[in-house]
């Protein structure tokens, strides 16, 4: 089994903590994994991009071109990269800072307004996480357990504080 994961947005949107989440969880799941960060030089508010792959095999490209899931937390990467997705796919949208809807009937789209909901239980900063949550849920790539490890394993020391916060993040994002 291969996932092959699409992240998109705008820089400092976490985009790439969530890349590194889900590549972490992986090797937590004892998967082959990759993990590709693409940005754009001009960083916070630019394109940010990144590949994740998720895999029993050994793992050919870590570019997904053709993603078997993509999350998009903003119009421009929606747009982009909706005609990606492999038919049969998933797609997981903020639908709180993307207002189109996917004419696409051959893959399933989750509307989750990722943003409000952090604003409205004290989340300010983690869409991105609520919004992985329910990847995580919609595609059972890994156990409650497993991912609170990986979220111990991935917030930096000098952000311990926000551990349980992200935890209730994702937990967030699997109840939607």
């Amino acid at each position: 089994m291969t996932n092959d994961i699409l992240l998109a947005g705008f820089g400092g949107q976490g985009i790439l903590f969530i890349g590194k989440m889900l590549a972490y969880l992986g090797l937590y799941e004892k998967k082959q994994v990759s993990w590709l960060p693409s940005y754009g030089p001009e960083m916070r508010g630019g394109t940010c991009n990144c590949s994740v792959c998720i895999s029993d095999d050994p793992i050919g490209s870590p570019l997904v071109l053709e993603p078997d899931q993509l999350l998009v937390m903003n119009t421009p990467s929606f747009d982009k990269f909706i005609g990606t997705v492999k038919v049969g796919g998933k797609c997981f949208i903020d639908s709180s800072l993307v207002e189109g809807k996917s004419d696409r009937t051959d893959i399933d789209c989750y509307y989750v307004p990722a943003t409000a909901l952090a604003g409205e239980n004290d989340l300010q900063g983690m869409a991105n996480v609520i919004l992985l949550g329910k990847m995580i849920k919609e595609t059972g790539l890994g156990d409650e357990e497993t991912i609170e490890k990986t979220v111990k394993k991935v917030v930096p020391p000098k952000k311990a504080h926000l551990i349980d916060a992200n935890i209730k993040a994702l937990k967030l994002g699997m109840a939607q």
